[in-house]
């Protein structure tokens, strides 16, 4: 049987390399690491790369085995998913991972101008309903900027047409460089192994099913205003909230 939630979330508190920050918590008393990540929690001046909704951590587990030269963070808000990454990383005593429970929403508050050099946004809920809940929406990508370094790089894997196009059609719109693009991840050559060797529990479960896999690799740059596109795409079948629903404005909502 499955270790409990209230076993899991006090051992979450106690876990050393898990650090809990609630929106009222960073409201009323800010927020100590801004900043300071690199001298006092990593002690190394490697760089920071973190993994938004990384639910069980498994790729920020498996990004940080692979790279020892790079510190990981992984942010989510369920403690009972982060429990599982943090007692594993805990248990190999891994020296350049974290774990970050809080709301993706205001993690602009959370790292300093410049302190995180690449962002992993690993089969986030596409959001067809409203475009501002989306990871790679023009909401969150100013929040990204207060805190990547100029022209940091953001990858997206998904199993999601709907998020892949609108991400597509948003870099477009913005001019924003891209790096790579590839509708079907597992049948191209070429890709880094990586982003075929680490895969998430959800992964797993979307090729099983046979859903082609989907990754973008983009930088985002500083300056310059950034707008979201006007386009119709539609919506995944397999997620859409009623047969009826057939597309969706990508427009800020």
């Amino acid at each position: 049987m499955g270790k409990g939630k209230l076993a899991k979330f006090a051992d979450v508190a106690a876990n050393p390399l898990v650090i809990e920050c609630p929106f009222w918590q960073l409201q009323k008393e800010g927020f100590g690491l801004k900043g300071n990540w690199h001298k006092d929690f990593f002690h190394n001046d490697n760089p920071i790369i973190l993994e938004l909704g990384c639910g069980r951590g498994e790729y920020t587990l498996g990004l940080a085995r692979r790279y020892p030269d790079r510190n990981f963070i992984g942010v989510d808000i369920k403690g009972s998913r982060i429990w599982h990454g943090a007692q594993e990383a805990l248990s190999e005593d891994m020296k350049n991972v974290g774990f970050l429970r809080t709301n993706i929403e205001c993690i602009d508050g959370l790292f300093g101008e410049g302190e995180v050099s690449e962002l992993w946004l690993t089969f986030s809920d596409p959001q067809m309903k409203k475009a501002t809940k989306r990871l790679t929406s023009t909401f969150f990508l100013e929040r990204y900027r207060k805190f990547l370094t100029d022209g940091g790089i953001i990858n997206v894997k998904t199993d999601s047409n709907f998020l892949a196009t609108y991400t597509k059609y948003l870099i477009e719109k913005n001019d924003l460089p891209l790096m790579a693009y590839t509708d079907d991840l597992y049948a191209t050559d070429g890709m880094d192994e990586a982003l075929t060797s680490i895969q998430t529990y959800y992964e797993g479960m979307w090729l099983e099913q046979g859903i082609a896999i989907k990754y973008i690799q983009f930088r985002l740059p500083r300056a310059g205003e950034l707008k979201e596109p006007d386009v119709e795409i539609p919506v995944d079948g397999y997620r859409s909230y009623g047969h009826e629903v057939v597309s969706t404005k990508a427009t800020r909502k």
